[in-house]
């Protein structure tokens, strides 16, 4: 990989990386379009540690007081009732469902997954998922014709069977096109939490399960000798750098905004993968040779 690929690569990874759109798809897809071998999974997890750390700076006063009450519930009965330390266990419970499918799906993370044709379904697919939860949440918020306005729940609302569903979500991820932040916030969305709610519990998800990957493919990177350790590097910090940004835009965005452009963005992406991978314009499996 030279360094040209991976600074384009990193500025992938931080744009995509928080925006229901999927990150590692377009990963995929810029390795293809540009005639580059796939960046592969281990590249994708690896910058994803960069994306993540934009959220632990983001979000730290939140995790500092979740993990602290989470601490304290340990030891102390009274703390068990702190919304904080609830959310830390949940956060945990969430995590189960995409822990045991990434160790038990990693071949096919690796592998067939990685098929163009797939990541094309999953990008119309889950956008238009996207797009009822979207329009179900904008009904509860803003009434209508013969409704009333219905208040949706925050996060002080979660339950255990709303974390797990969340957590399912999330592992629908690891398909390429279905996206880690688009899946849980449509699933957030669909079990009646604000846009907000949705998707702060799924950036907080996020951490433990993208660390743990990234971590576990820095391991087996270190093994193989499989990584341009150099351009990797520089493509993570330049993830870190963009993520942050993307972050404090969304957060904001999502407070007035709909989903809408990303749910047309994501169909018009599948159709347009579909209709290059027909007219034998990209292969299914282009670039997959260097995974």
């Amino acid at each position: 990989m030279s360094w040209f690929e991976s600074l384009i690569l990193g500025l992938v990874q931080g744009l995509t990386e928080f925006l229901p759109i999927s990150s590692s798809a377009h990963l995929r897809l810029t390795a293809a379009f540009a005639g580059w071998q796939d960046p592969g999974a281990a590249f994708t997890a690896i910058t994803q540690i960069g994306t993540e750390t934009a959220v632990l700076i983001y979000f730290r006063k939140d995790i500092a007081r979740i993990v602290g009450a989470w601490f304290r519930s340990l030891t102390d009965k009274e703390m068990r009732r702190d919304h904080d330390a609830q959310m830390g266990w949940l956060v945990i419970i969430g995590s189960i469902p995409i822990g045991v499918l990434g160790v038990t799906l990693k071949d096919q993370i690796e592998g067939p997954f990685r098929d163009l044709r797939l990541t094309a379904t999953m990008l119309i697919v889950m956008g238009i998922v996207l797009g009822v939860a979207d329009r179900l949440a904008a009904r509860d918020e803003t009434g209508g014709k013969h409704r009333v306005v219905r208040e949706r729940k925050s996060l002080r609302d979660l339950s255990v069977k709303d974390g797990l569903i969340y957590g399912v979500c999330q592992a629908m991820a690891l398909i390429p096109g279905v996206s880690r932040s688009g899946a849980t916030i449509s699933g957030g969305l669909l079990m009646g939490y604000t846009r907000e709610a949705a998707a702060r519990y799924s950036f907080l998800l996020a951490i433990p399960a993208v660390l743990a990957s990234g971590l576990f493919e820095l391991k087996d990177a270190g093994e193989g000798g499989h990584v341009s350790w150099g351009p990797t590097v520089f493509a993570t910090v330049i993830a870190f750098a963009v993520g942050y940004a993307v972050i404090a835009w969304f957060m904001k965005f999502i407070t007035t905004k709909s989903f809408m452009p990303f749910v047309v963005y994501r169909i018009i992406l599948g159709i347009l993968i579909f209709i290059l991978v027909g007219t034998d314009v990209l292969s299914p499996h282009a670039g997959e040779s260097a995974g």
